[in-house]
């Protein structure tokens, strides 16, 4: 049963259309998770933002990439999972690291597993961290404001999830060949 519209930049409500011709503009194409959320042209504007402000913390290309796909992977989402793939391939993110989010084994650089694993069970337990997890990610060269700036990743990443989970979003044919199934 389809709950939602994927809408195009003909068929969506007025108010996304501006946000969903700059993504298309940017993305080279419309990706259905946007055409779902333009049902709600506050939500398609408010993602959009919280992922332009999240691309200006102090995290890297690399970092932001692991903590997406991280989140999505946590979340199980079929959709994000294959989409922050391709996004990865695109910021040159190496293969290794892609496939050990990907299959939930450890990344081969401490650090960045370190990022790995405390966005997992950030995500995973709600931000209950404990005073030694949180310890654990400062020891690893990370800042109490990236603690701050990953929860707000985790936050616009678990919006796409959840959308996905409810709307079944299609895969795009973009990236049909990044599919990927929680095994």
């Amino acid at each position: 049963m389809v709950l939602f519209s994927v809408h195009n930049l003909e068929t969506a409500p007025e108010e996304s259309k501006e946000t969903l011709g700059k993504v298309q503009k940017q993305s080279g194409f419309l990706p259905n998770l946007y055409g779902v959320m333009a049902n709600s042209p506050v939500v398609v504007k408010t993602y959009n933002e919280m992922g332009k402000y999240f691309g200006q913390t102090s995290f890297s290309p690399l970092e932001r990439n692991i903590i997406w796909l991280t989140v999505s992977r946590i979340n199980n989402c079929h959709y994000c999972v294959a989409i922050h793939s391709m996004v990865a391939k695109m910021y040159k993110v190496p293969d290794n690291i892609i496939e050990s989010i990907r299959n939930n084994t450890p990344i081969n650089d401490p650090k960045l597993e370190t990022l790995r694993k405390f966005t997992a069970l950030m995500t995973d337990k709600r931000g209950w961290a404990s005073e030694e997890e949180i310890l654990n990610f400062l020891d690893a060269g990370y800042t109490k404001k990236q603690i701050l700036e990953l929860i707000a990743g985790i936050a616009q990443k678990t919006i796409s999830n959840y959308i996905n989970h409810i709307a079944n979003t299609p895969l795009d044919e973009q990236v049909l060949s990044y599919k990927w199934e929680n095994h």
